[in-house]
């Protein structure tokens, strides 16, 4: 959808500016970090490297025995963001990325929907990190 009605050159505010809407391809990482890495580099990394890693916590989630329901959804947030960018890098060669948030000049980077799932993810492990950890000192 993104791609079908927004352009790289015209923004579109919306929500009074807070947020704003435009297309964006993104051939690197979070914020494009890796971009300009030559091809077969970013290849081995963006593609291969995450779906080994990908793998690996599909594994994890799947036979951990110490994996709440808690921390399983938010696994598994980490695991379709990474599983949607993935698919867009093998078939497309990018991420299409489109929204960004702020008030004026302070913005955050431009970001897709699966960007928003991974947020919630790290949160949700961060919360229950803490929670363990007031737990542990509460405990001894």
């Amino acid at each position: 959808m993104a791609e079908a009605s927004l352009t790289e050159t015209v923004i579109r505010p919306v929500l009074g500016d807070i947020l704003r809407l435009q297309l964006a391809y993104n051939r690197g990482a979070f914020l494009s970090l890796g971009a300009t890495l030559p091809d077969s580099l970013r290849t081995l990394l963006f593609s291969a490297g995450v779906a080994i890693m990908l793998l690996g916590l599909l594994g994890y989630i799947l036979f951990s025995k110490t994996v709440t329901p808690w921390e399983t959804i938010a696994l598994s947030l980490l695991l379709a963001d990474g599983a949607g960018n993935l698919i867009d890098r093998i078939l497309f060669g990018y991420v299409v990325d489109f929204m960004t948030l702020g008030i004026g000049s302070l913005r955050t980077g431009i970001f897709n929907v699966a960007d928003i799932a991974v947020s919630i993810g790290v949160a949700m492990l961060l919360i229950t990190a803490l929670r363990t950890g007031n737990q542990t000192k509460t405990a001894s």
